[in-house]
Parts: C-alpha cells; structure tokens; sequence
C-alpha cells in the first residue's frame, strides 16, 4: 500500500479507530460531511484489517485502546505506509506520552475532549501536506493550496474531494496550474487547449473558465480570478499558501 496509489483511487479515506462507539459515530459523520469516506475501527486488531482493505489516505487513532496500545497500531500502520498521515486522539492527562507518539510517528495530536471542527482542520492540513510530499516525488501531480491535479490519471481533488472535469476543463486546468499566479490572456489558453490552429474561438474561454468555477469553487475560497482585459489566474484560496 502506498501513498500515492492511495490517493489515486477516488475518494479520500480515513480510518477512524475508537472503541467509544458514540465517539466514531461523530467523528465519521464529520469525515462524511468533509466529503471524504470513514472507515471506522472499535479497537487496534480491527484497524490493522481495516487499513488493509480500505488502504486509508490519513487516521485518526485514540491512545487508548482495549486490545492493542495506540503506539503498537501507530507503529505497525508505519510499516506498512511510512507516510500515512496519523492524527491521535489524547485525553488530556496522557499528554506526557506524547513524545512516544512523536517517536512513534504520529504526525499531530488533538486531546480530549475536542470539537470536530479542529479535527477536520488537522486532517485537512495532514492530506494537503501529504499532497505536496507526493508531489515532490512524482512530476505528474501539480499541488497548489488543497488542489490537487495528477497528469498521468487526469484526476482532480480540492481538499480531498474529486473533482470530475471534461477533457478540456481538465487541460485548461493544467495549464493555469502550470503557471500558478499568472495571468494567463484569452489567446494564450485557446493556443495551448485548443491549438492556434483552431479556427474561432468564440466564447469557448469563457464558457470553459465557468465550468471551472462552478465545480473548483463553488462553496470554497475562489481560486479562479478574472483580470478585465488581461485574461484569467488562479491563485490559492484564502486558506492556501
């Protein structure tokens, strides 16, 4: 299992392991309602059988469990995904331990109790992150803020959630992501999408840049920004770098 076929297969999945029943309930709801797919675990044996079939993108895993330590799931999860971000959940007079889980290879800590809110942030910050490390590695995926294209599957995710483009959305898409910040003129998009040797191009970047809008930032931080007579950009939301 790998980081970057994990993220390759669709939707976003975290594995939630807590052997608080009415605790995984919220947090999965919290995951659903992020737009990712929760894949919950009463305790540590089950997260291991878990992790294998649903090969997860991130984990939220509670310190306290009945069977296994949280430490010996953390650290058998890093053997089999050494990049696996790992979020844990600490009840506030364990905090002393929390160097262990910092050796073990947990990536960040929530403790008890916690809103969900703070939970979906951690792990939105731990996937973008675990982006841009992928990135780094493989020419083919381009990263800017929590957007995420990937070349070679002509995939799209915003904060971890796909995003289905058409052929030219998509090759638009990648051009400006190939020149992030710069404004990109009308005549420059219908050269590199639609060749030069297109004959008119009418509204066809218009028409395309709104597609865009609607499915990158629609109830999101616009990313898609239109210069009046100078052509289009795309910038990082308000909560990208």
């Amino acid at each position: 299992m790998t980081a970057t076929a994990g993220f390759r297969n669709g939707r976003v999945r975290v594995l939630i392991v807590d052997d608080e029943p009415a605790l995984t309930d919220v947090l999965s709801v919290a995951v659903e309602e992020a737009g990712w797919r929760a894949c919950p675990a009463p305790d540590g044996r089950s997260a291991l059988e878990v992790a294998r079939g649903c090969a997860p993108h991130a984990v939220v895993l509670d310190g306290m469990l009945p069977d296994l330590d949280g430490l010996q799931v953390l650290r058998r999860l890093r053997c089999e995904n050494p990049k696996l971000p790992v979020l844990m959940l600490t009840a506030r007079d364990a905090l002393e331990h929390w160097p262990d889980g910092l050796e073990a290879g947990a990536d960040d800590y929530v403790t008890k109790p916690f809103s969900l809110e703070e939970v979906v942030l951690r792990l939105r910050g731990l996937l973008r992150r675990a982006a841009a490390d992928r990135a780094r590695t493989d020419d083919s995926v381009r990263v800017l803020g929590d957007l995420v294209l990937t070349e070679e599957t002509r995939e799209v995710h915003r904060a971890g959630v796909p995003v289905q483009l058409t052929v030219k959305e998509f090759d638009l898409l990648s051009l400006m992501m190939g020149h992030p910040r710069q404004v990109l003129s009308k005549t420059q998009i219908l050269d590199h999408v639609w060749s030069s040797s297109f004959d008119g191009g009418g509204n066809l970047v218009e028409v395309c840049i709104s597609g865009l809008r609607r499915k990158i930032d629609r109830g999101r931080a616009p990313m898609i920004h239109t210069l009046r007579g100078l052509g289009y950009a795309l910038r990082p939301g308000e909560n990208g770098r």
